[in-house]
């Protein structure tokens, strides 16, 4: 495993989502697409959550007694979600004003999360049960530094779930040539180059002790929006765990 790094965070990134923090929250703003994403995602971890510890789909508070890490968390779209199931939550992020954003919704919802300034280097504290990590890894200095960083977070025999975007051309024409170009994204949000591959992305958690249980593909419906598939091509999720 890698010595922990200086920081992993990009400057100009933390700067650039930050300027976003006072519109997070606005499901017709700048971070629209993420609250559509939301429900998708939240599907996929609470299938996940629900396998790895054999709970009872219908439970209410799946995460009770658990505690929680959300590396790059903005400003809470889903830590708060996590909390109401139950869990312990802690969210760290680059960007101060996300932060503060994040704190100032949760106080105005009565729950209850520890949201720090930082990257994850700064994190002083492992033995979370679940660590999620969406759409970030690709916006940091030195993705297997931070893969190294989440690795150091989880407990022995907890979950880790990651998101990113896939490096292929339809990624580009969807994200970034349509999505940016359209203004569905906030322009300047991503650099293709940056994205990385499922296998790419599989070294990089191996090389840090962990192993990957299940992909899965995030992909665009016409009729229904975002959806779960096989298809990996655009945006893709990941079950992940320690080896052995």
């Amino acid at each position: 495993m890698a010595s922990k790094a200086a920081t992993t965070i990009n400057p100009e990134e933390a700067a650039h989502f930050g300027k976003l923090a006072a519109d997070w929250w606005n499901p017709r703003g700048s971070s629209a697409m993420l609250h559509r994403l939301n429900p998708v995602r939240l599907r996929y971890i609470r299938e996940a959550i629900d396998a790895h510890w054999h709970i009872d789909e219908r439970a209410l508070r799946p995460l009770e007694g658990k505690r929680a890490l959300d590396v790059g968390c903005g400003a809470g779209l889903l830590c708060e979600p996590l909390a109401r199931l139950g869990a312990q939550v802690t969210g760290i992020d680059a960007a101060p004003e996300n932060i503060a954003a994040a704190r100032a919704h949760a106080d105005k919802q009565g729950l209850a999360i520890d949201y720090r300034a930082g990257g994850i280097e700064t994190l002083d504290e492992s033995g979370f049960d679940l660590v999620t990590s969406m759409e970030v890894i690709e916006h940091v200095t030195d993705p297997q530094a931070f893969v190294d960083g989440l690795a150091r977070a989880l407990a022995p025999g907890g979950l880790m779930i990651l998101s990113t975007p896939n490096r292929t051309q339809r990624s580009r024409l969807v994200m970034i040539t349509i999505g940016e170009g359209l203004g569905q994204i906030p322009r300047g949000t991503h650099d293709w180059n940056r994205f990385l591959t499922p296998d790419e992305l599989g070294e990089m958690l191996g090389k840090s002790g962990l192993e990957v249980t299940n992909v899965t593909g995030l992909s665009i419906n016409p009729a229904r929006g975002f959806i779960l598939s096989d298809d990996l091509s655009i945006n893709y999720l990941m079950r992940v765990r320690h080896k052995g």
